[in-house]
This record gives structure tokens, C-alpha cells and sequence, in this order.
């Protein structure tokens, strides 16, 4: 990020780094354990079936990405959070938002698709880290259940059901992202501690309007009023993908 960015936003950026090193300590000795208790984690270097799938995180979490941009990446980003804009504006439901999202807004701007890893590994968000998949990364895929026969789709639950580390209905790996939990914790206290306000939503929106010194401004004074008004005239405000709470009374407007 640049060096224009308000420097009272640095303690929250940095109580999300503790956070993410922290929890990459606990994710890792559980997996270990879950390894040798016969369990497999099918996530590996140049799977990124998951990458085109919308993506919450705090504002917090968003800063820690902007500061590893250049300036190149962080138009990428900003023309995919404009893609994701028009779908939450356009879509009639949350299905189809999601569906959208993962065939038209597409994959996230940040793979890197010769080696199909992230470009910024080291500064994604919470949901990036937490989400592994306890089944083939086939499943993952946009698409995979919809294409599904009958009969495969009774055989995945089973397959759900059966494996050690799901939570009986998805082929996620649930205790990871209940571990994860500490970080959003500790990313909306910061939040509240030095700015009194909340931010959560979209990952590339959130991206964007970090590098808005006017949105920052309003947000660091606990203006949440304000940092709507300024989303908005940036065309980047709407309730399904902006969430400012706290500060001046609640902001929430349909854009």
C-alpha cells in the first residue's frame, strides 16, 4: 500500500498478523495429529478450485492485503471488486449471487495462473487460510454438485458423513476454521479499539476502498456515516458487500 495510507490503521493491520501467525501454529499442529490419525488433506500447491468463490473478511484483513500490492495488482483488484459490485446489484438472491460469482465474476485476480498458487500467500485472508478440503479438490470446483447424478450425490453424504474432520454435510474440514475463529475476534476488537467502527464484506471491495485515504479517514475517526458516503460515490458501496457499524448511527443503504 502506499505511503499515503493513515498511519493509525497500522496496530489493526497488525494485530491481524499476530492473528494469522498464530493461527497457522494451531492449524499446523492439527493437522499434523489429523495426519496420524489416518486423515488426509487434499489441498496442495496449484489447487485453486476454491478461488473463484466470494470471499468475507474484515477491513482489517484488507489491509494486510493492500500492503502487499503494487500498484498494478491493486488495479486487478479493484476491477474485480467493480465485477462483484455489478453482481450484488443485478443478482435476485444470494444463489444467484454465488453462482455469479463463480462463473462471471470469476477467479480471483490474485492467482497466479501459471503456477496456479496465490500471488500473495503470505498476506491472504482468514478465509483463504482455513478452508481445506477433506475430499478430492474436485468437489471444490464450481459447478461439482449441480453436476452431479442422484446416485452421486447419496454417495458423496455418505462420504461426507463418514470422514473424520467434516461436520457431516460439506467435505470442508470444519475444526480448521473453527480455529480461525480468534483471528476475526481479534481483528474486530482492533477494529473497534482505534477506530470505533467495523468494517466487514467483500474481500476486493474492502481491498479497494483501503486505498481510499478519504474512506480511511472517516472510518479511523469512527465516521462510519461518512465512509458509506464515500464508498458510495467511489461505486463501491452496497449492502451486500459493505458492512460499517458503530460510530455514527448504522450506515446500511441499498446503493
Amino acid at each position: 500500500m502506499s505511503d499515503s495510507r493513515p498511519p493509525s490503521a497500522s496496530p489493526v493491520g497488525d494485530a491481524v498478523r499476530r492473528g494469522y501467525a498464530a493461527y497457522g501454529r494451531r492449524a499446523e499442529a492439527w493437522m499434523k495429529g489429523y495426519a496420524e490419525r489416518g486423515g488426509q488433506v487434499h489441498c496442495a500447491a496449484g489447487c485453486f478450485g476454491c478461488c473463484n468463490m466470494p470471499i468475507r473478511v474484515s477491513l482489517a484483513e484488507a489491509l494486510v492485503t493492500a500492503e502487499a500490492l503494487n500498484p498494478e495488482e491493486a488495479a486487478r483488484v479493484e476491477a474485480h471488486a467493480r465485477r462483484v459490485i455489478e453482481n450484488a446489484r443485478t443478482a435476485p438472491d444470494e444463489e444467484t449471487y454465488v453462482e455469479r460469482h463463480r462463473f462471471q465474476v470469476g477467479y480471483c485476480p490474485l492467482l497466479d495462473p501459471a503456477s496456479g498458487g496465490c500471488s500473495k500467500y503470505g498476506a491472504r485472508p482468514t478465509r483463504c487460510r482455513d478452508t481445506f478440503s477433506a475430499l478430492p479438490a474436485r468437489y471444490c470446483q464450481a459447478g461439482a454438485w449441480e453436476g452431479m447424478t442422484r446416485r452421486e450425490r447419496e454417495a458423496y453424504r455418505r462420504e461426507v458423513a463418514r470422514t473424520p474432520g467434516t461436520d457431516g454435510e460439506l467435505h470442508f474440514i470444519a475444526p480448521l476454521e473453527h480455529l480461525s475463529e480468534p483471528v476475526w475476534e481479534a481483528a474486530a476488537k482492533a477494529m473497534r479499539t482505534h477506530w470505533g467502527v467495523e468494517a466487514w464484506g467483500d474481500f476486493w471491495v474492502l481491498t479497494t476502498l483501503t486505498q481510499n485515504r478519504t474512506f480511511m479517514q472517516a472510518v479511523i475517526r469512527g465516521d462510519a456515516r461518512s465512509a458509506w458516503r464515500v464508498a458510495k460515490a467511489a461505486g463501491l458501496a452496497h449492502n451486500a458487500v459493505l458492512e460499517l457499524t458503530g460510530g455514527e448511527p448504522s450506515n446500511r443503504r441499498t446503493a
